[in-house]
Parts: structure tokens; C-alpha cells; sequence
């Protein structure tokens, strides 16, 4: 029996619907690509690339973007070290269960430290998450500051003030600066595609 965590009174309710059969009726498997790096690195511009290179291609994807869900269900959320697990606790949650209903998620957030990303990793299981590293440095991202963060004097600024863990062995390395984001939503989208075929 599953209990509910902190409360004993929870009980996890089953369902007669298997993941397999979930993702047999979209004809793909629903997997995590979990897109890390700065703020500033590309990840999110990249991620909407991705989404509209599956989604054209008849794929069911949905896109979790870190700034979005800060609008929503994080709003309540700052940005200390215990406010970014938590964020990224929540995230991956709810990314696990947008995978096991069949969906390609991707998910669009610095995740800064790597015990996180791999609670991400292992609330997908096994061979249902590709982590995706924007290696784009600091210098770069503080140059392009598409949304003028880097110019204000933020506490607990990633890359700053606040560390970053990069990830140690992603499944994809992207180089922003040599590549276009759409030429990185590609490289992303070809490994997907041959990765992903047993429902074809």
C-alpha cells in the first residue's frame, strides 16, 4: 500500500489504464527532456523551437516553462536555495505525471543544483528523461540578458551570487553560441525521434 508522504490518511488510488496503454493511444511514449542551464543560456527559446518541431510532426507535447509556472502554482515561491527545490520538487511532479499520460514534456528551468535534477530523473524512470545542458556561459548570457535581470541587483542570482551545478553527463550538450535555437531544437528533436518509435 502507498501512503500519501507526511499523511497517513492518504492512500494512492490505482488506475485500470496502464502508462503503456496511455501512450499506445497516442502512438509515442511520454518522456521527460528536461532542458537546464542560466538564465540568459537560450533554454526556454530553444524548448518553444522543440515544441513546434514535434507538435508539427504530429507528436502530443506540452511545454512547462520555469517563468510560467512561477506565474501559477510556484508564485508562492522565492528564490533561497530550500525555495529552488521546492520548485523544482513541484516541477517534477507534475512533469512525471504529463509523462505517464503518454505526453513528451519538456521542461524549461535553470535547475541549478543536480540533486534535484536527478529527483527529476527518478520520478520519470528509467529511460524516460533526457537532460538537455544549455552550456552557454556566464559572460554570454549577461550580454544577451533578454530580460534585463542581470542588470538589476537580484539576491540569489544564479550564476552570480547563487551556484550553479552544470550538469556532469548530460544526455545532450548544446552550444548556443556556434548554433541557432533552432539548429539546437533540432538536435534535440533527431535524438527524440530515434529514440522514440516503439509505438510507430
Amino acid at each position: 500500500m502507498v501512503t500519501g508522504g507526511k499523511n497517513e490518511n492518504v492512500v494512492w488510488h490505482s488506475s485500470k489504464v496502464s502508462h503503456e496503454e496511455r501512450c499506445a493511444v497516442l502512438h509515442q511514449e511520454g518522456i521527460i527532456v528536461w532542458f537546464t542551464g542560466l538564465s540568459g543560456s537560450g533554454k526556454s527559446t530553444i524548448a518553444v523551437e522543440l515544441e513546434k518541431l514535434l507538435n508539427d510532426a504530429g507528436r502530443a507535447v506540452y511545454l512547462l516553462d520555469g517563468d510560467n509556472i512561477r506565474c501559477g502554482i510556484n508564485s508562492d515561491l522565492g528564490f533561497s536555495d530550500d525555495d529552488r527545490n521546492e520548485n523544482i520538487r513541484r516541477i517534477s511532479e507534475i512533469a512525471a505525471l504529463f509523462q505517464d499520460a503518454g505526453i513528451i514534456t519538456l521542461v524549461s528551468f535553470i535547475s541549478p543544483f543536480r540533486k534535484m535534477r536527478q529527483f527529476a530523473r527518478e520520478k520519470a524512470g528509467e529511460g524516460n528523461f533526457i537532460e538537455v545542458y544549455v552550456n552557454t556561459d556566464f559572460e554570454t548570457c549577461r550580454q544577451r540578458d533578454p530580460k534585463g535581470l542581470y542588470k538589476k541587483q537580484i539576491k540569489h542570482f544564479t550564476g552570480k551570487d547563487s551556484s550553479y551545478e552544470a550538469p556532469v553527463c548530460p544526455e545532450i550538450t548544446l552550444d548556443t553560441v556556434q548554433n541557432s535555437p533552432y539548429e539546437c531544437a533540432k538536435q534535440v528533436y533527431d535524438v527524440i525521434m530515434e529514440k522514440r518509435r516503439r509505438y510507430e
